[in-house]
């Protein structure tokens, strides 16, 4: 009896028991917004904990203190940090970053431009990446422990072991400056056709191309080796099935969440770690912006840079954690 009574008075345990994916989905969600509510409250916090003070840098050293202690009222900077916050989450939870205190125009607007050429860079590289990632992994595991399965592990632990930014100029070395056949610095602007942009991002692309290729062909392998080890597997192959067939018609498709999952972490990583690529080319996205904002103690330009990424980054990850649950046979067709 008090068996029947506890499961009837918890409607979460039975919608769970119902409907296992959705609620795991739903979970997966809530989960996303509490840790994007905690990372907002770091990035304000650890840009406030910074040292240096944008009145004294913007009025120079020969500020008076009565001049700095006008700028911060102006800028509200004498207000309770806790006002602050939640004033700035309002604003941000609408789309709405505040004013830039070094240029004074709406951070918004400005990230607006800088958001859509980071997306571009990065979208195109996971154009470039994905494919070929997964491509070079079903093909590692068809030559497994030949040579050409021996080439594409020998060049993907060179690129996991090089940074970014050595990759970057390396390839501005080489291109750009001895062949000449690449452009540098990687400058787009608005009303510039698709062919130029392309062209302009060459580098960039390739340089995140190579950063991420490598992990994500290694996962892939990884993944599809493991099914291969399976009984049904075996069984596929002792009946006649060629190799490659088998690989693609059976393994690829049993591997996909990690496979799924592996490329959405580097998606995100794409995203988030233009910071370094853009500034090494000089390319007008986010992550250049926000290391000028930084330089000169921008704060509202900084979080709101802060607070874009990590957005992008949780969304990506929480893509991946939705889809790999999608992906598993076992939750859409409960017994």
């Amino acid at each position: 009896m008090s068996n029947s009574t506890e499961t009837e008075s918890l409607p979460g345990q039975r919608f769970r028991e119902r409907f296992p994916l959705l609620a795991l989905v739903i979970e997966r969600m809530l989960l996303s917004v509490l840790l994007l509510f905690a990372v907002s409250v770091l990035i304000f916090g650890g840009v406030e904990a910074l040292p240096g003070d944008f009145a004294s840098t913007y009025l120079g050293q020969s500020a008076t203190p009565q001049a700095v202690a006008n700028i911060r009222a102006e800028l509200g900077l004498d207000r309770p940090l806790v006002t602050r916050y939640f004033e700035w989450l309002g604003g941000a939870v609408q789309g709405d970053f505040g004013t830039s205190w070094a240029s004074r125009n709406s951070v918004s607007e400005q990230v607006g431009n800088r958001l859509g050429n980071s997306l571009f860079l990065a979208g195109f590289a996971a154009v470039i990446a994905v494919p070929l990632a997964v491509g070079l992994g079903m093909l590692s595991v068809h030559f497994r422990d030949r040579l050409p399965d021996k080439i594409i592990n020998v060049i993907s632990l060179a690129a996991i072991s090089l940074p970014e930014f050595f990759i970057g100029y390396l390839l501005i070395l080489y291109f750009a400056v001895n062949f000449g056949v690449a452009t540098f610095p990687a400058t787009v602007f608005e009303g510039m056709g698709l062919i130029e942009r392309i062209k302009a991002i060459a580098l960039p692309t390739a340089t995140l191309v190579l950063v991420v290729l490598a992990h994500m062909m290694r996962m892939t392998r990884a993944a599809i080796l493991s099914v291969m080890s399976s009984a049904y597997m075996e069984t596929a192959e002792l009946k006649g099935l060629s190799a490659w067939r088998a690989i693609v018609k059976h393994a690829a498709p049993n591997a996909l969440a990690p496979i799924i999952n592996v490329v959405a972490l580097n998606l995100a990583y794409l995203v988030v770690g233009v910071v370094v690529v853009e500034v090494v080319f000089v390319y007008p996205g986010m992550g250049q912006y926000m290391v000028d904002a930084v330089t000169v103690r921008d704060m509202p330009v900084v979080q709101a840079c802060g607070l874009i990424f990590a957005a992008v980054y949780i969304f990506l990850n929480m893509l991946a954690d939705i889809l790999a649950i999608v992906a598993n046979p076992r939750l859409r067709h409960p017994r």
